[in-house]
């Protein structure tokens, strides 16, 4: 996300204090590895915009990498732990020893300092949160709706190589252990399957949809369940 996208969109909070805001609608996109996670989720909050004519002063935002910037932030967290802040939950002997000296903190805190930023941010409305367990933290929001975005392992592979310029066997290798580092993450902090198709209100293919043809399904899912009632389930 732009910068300046970003800074609108924290500014327009501090702006609208939450008494005098309505409930607003806010979207978290489960995504496998190159299944169009990031692009989709720009895309729709584009659609969104036009579709809602979202005044300047209260934008729609993703937060996707840039999440762990906001949670370090939000947390008065020196900057140089953001590599820390992590879709993973790989215990790995410099990670488990840098805890026990206090060098950073536990991962175990970084996630709960991660769910409140992400809570929050779904709360205010207006954003798209991708990955990072978001559709469990949220699920008793009624604000939020869900998705999970797959698509086929070749096509994934495929575009794995093309954007990190990788040959085959290296982007097969990337989909397999990053794709395994989110189902391990929600598995271990959330007790959940990532790939569970109860967690969402809906899983689409992209492999079928398209990126646009997806963000076009997404933005016009969410729009009618915001004025849906439904029960939210007991996560």
């Amino acid at each position: 996300m732009k910068i300046d996208v970003f800074s609108s969109y924290l500014q327009s909070q501090v702006a609208h204090p939450a008494k005098a805001r309505e409930t607003r609608l806010a979207i978290t996109i489960s995504r496998e590895v190159s299944a169009g996670g990031r692009t989709i989720a720009e895309l729709v909050a584009q659609r969104l915009t036009a579709l809602e004519k979202t005044p300047p002063t209260t934008p729609w935002a993703v937060f996707d990498a840039n999440l762990a910037k906001q949670v370090l932030e939000d947390h008065k967290l020196p900057p140089d732990l953001e590599r820390f802040v992590t879709e993973d939950a790989k215990l790995t002997v410099e990670g488990i020893v840098e805890e026990v000296l206090k060098l950073h903190p536990a991962a175990w805190t970084l996630v709960e300092h991660t769910t409140k930023t992400i809570l929050r941010l779904a709360s205010l409305g207006h954003a798209i949160v991708v990955g990072r367990g978001g559709n469990i933290i949220t699920a008793r929001l009624a604000n939020v709706f869900h998705v999970r975005l797959v698509a086929p392992l070749a096509m994934r592979i495929r575009h794995t190589a093309e954007y990190y310029h990788l040959n085959e066997a290296e982007a097969v290798k990337f989909v397999k252990e990053h794709d395994h580092a989110r189902r391990r993450y929600v598995r271990r902090y959330f007790n959940a399957e990532i790939d569970d198709p109860t967690l969402y209100d809906a899983t689409l293919n992209t492999g079928r949809f398209g990126f646009a043809g997806a963000a076009d399904v997404i933005a016009q899912m969410a729009l009618q369940h915001r004025f849906t009632d439904r029960l939210v389930p007991l996560i």
